[in-house]
């Protein structure tokens, strides 16, 4: 990982038999866990998993060696992992858990969350003495299966040292400040997603309608200094291929987005361009569906312009 700090002397360390919990098994969960319950089973402890499906959990229990449990029996954890949707999931979640949570449980929220509820929620679980780092994660469904993915942290320093031998998941581990500041870069980061994606988008349809080849006009963008994950990645794999795999939802992007907005607004600062993004984020989830892989806003895109990107 890429924290070179140690756990201090008083905190559960990875390997010692500890016991971790991870609640929401989505598209990124699902294989986080999976490197929590390999990392307990070569130090002697449990890997608990929980989620609101069900047969969800059976199935990562069978398939990666975790133990499916109730809610109420993820408070055994020392360590609680949750990566749900939003912000408001985990609030319903420390409201079900309050009556079983035991003081020093260190609480992990992977949520892409808003710095607001962090901030509340790290006080709602203080009184219970219980921890709360907001701990967003960056890198895809690909970074997390192959348990590479970058942490972003808010929170005490030594309470983010004492966290991070137990982060199986990642492979890059960052304090970008006191609680709340993992989700405010975390939003900053998929707006400038966002705001890659749509540039490409539209220099690419405005290339179409001009008659040039797209992937030709790709691969020396690429070689040049036009160049981006959207335009490496994101558009050769999914949009010219018109394949569009659902890894990270568009209304979920659309979040995300908004939640930039409310970084930028809290600091009165100003930022036009973000703010117009946003809009057409938003605009492209209710166009084209918020289930539809964040790609698929340049759809709409393709629509304002009557050119397909392929």
């Amino acid at each position: 990982m890429g924290t070179s700090s140690a756990a201090s002397a008083a905190e559960p360390r990875a390997g010692s038999g500890i016991t971790t919990a991870f609640l929401g098994l989505g598209a990124m969960g699902f294989p986080m866990a999976a490197h929590l319950a390999a990392q307990a089973a070569s130090g002697g402890g449990r890997a608990l998993v929980w989620n609101r499906t069900e047969a969800k959990a059976q199935d990562h229990a069978a398939r990666a060696g975790s133990e499916a449990v109730s809610l109420a029996d993820t408070a055994q954890a020392d360590v609680l992992f949750t990566c749900l949707p939003t912000s408001a999931e985990v609030d319903e979640i420390i409201a079900a858990l309050s009556p079983h949570l035991r003081p020093g449980t260190v609480w992990v929220d992977c949520t892409s969350g808003h710095p607001d509820a962090a901030r509340r929620q790290r006080e709602t679980l203080d009184a219970l003495g219980v921890k709360f780092l907001d701990a967003p994660v960056s890198g895809g469904t690909s970074g997390a299966e192959a348990g590479t993915l970058t942490v972003m942290l808010g929170g005490p320093a030594d309470e983010i040292d004492a966290a991070s031998p137990h982060l199986a998941f990642a492979g890059k581990v960052v304090r970008v400040g006191e609680t709340g500041a993992g989700f405010a870069v975390k939003a900053v980061n998929n707006m400038l997603l966002a705001v890659n994606l749509w540039a490409a988008g539209e220099g690419l349809a405005a290339l179409g309608r001009s008659g040039v080849d797209l992937g030709a006009a790709l691969s020396v963008i690429n070689a040049s200094s036009g160049r981006s994950n959207a335009s490496e990645n994101l558009i050769p794999q999914r949009v010219l291929t018109r394949e569009f795999p659902v890894t990270f939802a568009l209304g979920l992007l659309a979040k995300d987005t908004g939640i930039a907005l409310d970084v930028v607004q809290s600091a009165k600062a100003s930022a036009p361009t973000l703010a117009q993004v946003a809009g057409l984020i938003r605009a492209a989830a209710h166009v084209v569906g918020p289930q539809e892989d964040h790609t698929a806003a340049l759809k709409l895109l393709e629509q304002m312009n009557a050119q397909e990107i392929r």
